[in-house]
């Protein structure tokens, strides 16, 4: 069993910063956990989602679901009902990076079909990502839960994915810190400048809106808490730059 996780925020198909962030990862002593939304928008996302699977066949990892990958798997499943919306939440780069051409005028059903043939194990790797995980104190989930209910585990399972303002200004109830991602920080602190990790009520939200010219965070925590914290964001040149903050 190892004593700390390595927990990843949202990638957003942000190859280079991933493989950045990799380097201060301890195989042997940190489990690694990606909060979801590994794909969409960023640099590449096919080769996210191929580092991300080949790091939980081999490493372990795990990947909760997030509501990018949700999107993708209902693309999927009904390309002519979901095209349009996925499309619209950036979904056309991950689409042209597995098919590594541009789609433009493509039909979204021989899309499909080609992601399918090339790709046998994406459907079954998307449907069956968890929602969450629990360790000790902690409970990791991609977006949030509903802390209307009387346990987190009656949330709904859209909820897991997408909810935003009700989890995070409900009081934490749950007798667990909370750590999600889908909400970029800058919204939750309200200022577009700041993409450091937000903590309130023992919740602690680590989106740092890589995609968007923020950060991607790496926090290790073990049972009593956080031991380091790693970010990496790009410059005005694209070059990556490193901030170690524990």
């Amino acid at each position: 069993m190892k004593e700390q996780l390595f927990v990843i925020g949202d990638v957003h198909g942000e190859i280079g910063m991933l493989r950045k962030l990799l380097e201060f990862w301890e195989p042997s002593s940190q489990r690694l956990i990606f909060i979801g939304d590994i794909i969409d928008r960023g640099e590449n996302p096919k080769e996210c989602l191929e580092v991300v699977q080949q790091l939980i066949k081999e490493e372990e990892a795990i990947c909760l679901a997030g509501n990018h990958e949700d999107l993708l798997f209902n693309f999927l499943s009904n390309p002519q009902k979901y095209g349009p919306n996925y499309f619209l939440n950036g979904g056309w780069k991950t689409v042209e990076t597995l098919l590594e051409e541009p789609i433009t005028n493509k039909n979204p059903l021989e899309m499909v079909r080609q992601i399918k043939d090339r790709y046998p194990e994406l459907v079954p790797f998307l449907k069956f990502l968890p929602y969450h995980y629990e360790w000790d104190s902690y409970l990791f989930v991609h977006a949030g839960v509903d802390l209307t209910k009387d346990h987190w585990r009656e949330t709904n399972p859209s909820d897991f994915l997408w909810i935003r303002e009700e989890f995070h200004k409900g009081k934490n109830h749950t007798g667990k810190k909370i750590v999600f991602g889908h909400t970029p920080t800058f919204l939750l602190h309200q200022d577009q400048t700041e993409s450091q990790i937000w903590m309130e009520d023992d919740k602690i939200g680590i989106d740092g809106g890589a995609v968007f010219g923020g950060t991607l965070h790496g926090i290790v925590f073990d049972k009593h808490g956080m031991v380091h914290r790693y970010g990496i964001k790009k410059d005005d040149s694209n070059e990556f730059i490193t901030e170690v903050y524990l």
